[in-house]
């Protein structure tokens, strides 16, 4: 079995492998300090719940943008599951070819999106992930990674609205009945998620028309695109397990 682990700056995600089936995920906050007991008496629990053998776990293959839990969560995991993970950065296999500015500022979890779209989906793509920030990351045809757009995510634009604006009140983010809002909650829903449709929208027909590739796919993933996919065309795909998947395909190309 294979435990998989991506950990992004609000959530860390989870997901366990036997063989080519996904047979259990889990989100839980990233949170910080935890113990290296806290992470892996966590993580143990979690598969006792489900009824899965612990022991059974042979591999783990980790992508991280929080440097700072690591070494807990290492420790935590050799010690509870008795294993040394993989680790998604310099030096392990991908398939891709990254050809950006600074190959080594690139995010694992923007690596490992890339990754499973393509081997998934197929290229040219945009990958976009709808998470903390909105990334939005272009593979071409021949697996090359050569560029990415980041710009604020929806919660990051929501708080911005609450924090700085002392009659505003923290809201729940989700599309309004109409654009033509009639009370200050349905005004704050209205801006944030059709101004958000219209940016996806924007930025998709701007990439197709930069790269001169108008039926580029679009592949979504990400906790907040459940918000927006539905609700736009320029979306082809969702695919709420996208880097679950990719985790998988990295550390299959580099146990073989």
């Amino acid at each position: 079995m294979l435990l998989v682990i991506d950990i992004g700056n609000t959530n860390i995600v989870l997901g366990a492998y036997e063989e080519d089936k996904l047979v259990a995920n889990w989100r839980m906050t990233t949170k910080t300090p935890r113990t290296s007991d806290e992470y892996g008496l966590f993580m143990y629990n979690l598969f006792l719940h489900k009824g899965i053998d612990v022991n059974e776990v042979k591999d783990v293959i980790i992508a991280s943008v929080v440097p700072n839990i690591m070494y807990s969560l290492v420790n935590g995991i050799i010690k509870y599951f008795k294993t040394t993970p993989i680790i998604v950065g310099p030096g392990v296999k991908t398939g891709i070819n990254i050809r950006t500015d600074n190959p080594k500022e690139v995010g694992a979890d923007r690596i490992v999106n890339i990754v499973s779209a393509y081997y998934t989906y197929g290229g040219p793509a945009i990958v976009i992930d709808f998470g903390t920030a909105t990334t939005y990351d272009i593979v071409t045809e021949d697996g090359i990674f050569n560029a990415a757009i980041t710009s604020p995510g929806l919660k990051i634009s929501a708080n911005a609205l609450w924090q700085k604006a002392a009659k505003l009140p923290e809201i729940e983010i989700k599309k309004p009945k109409t654009i033509l809002a009639k009370n200050t909650i349905t005004s704050m829903q209205a801006g944030l998620v059709y101004g958000y449709i219209g940016q996806v929208e924007y930025i998709v027909k701007k990439v197709k028309e930069e790269m001169n590739l108008p039926d580029m796919k679009v592949v979504a993933t990400g906790g907040l695109a459940k918000v927006i996919y539905k609700e736009t065309n320029a979306i082809d795909v969702y695919d709420p397990m996208l880097t679950l998947k990719g985790l998988k395909i990295i550390h299959d190309k580099n146990k073989n």
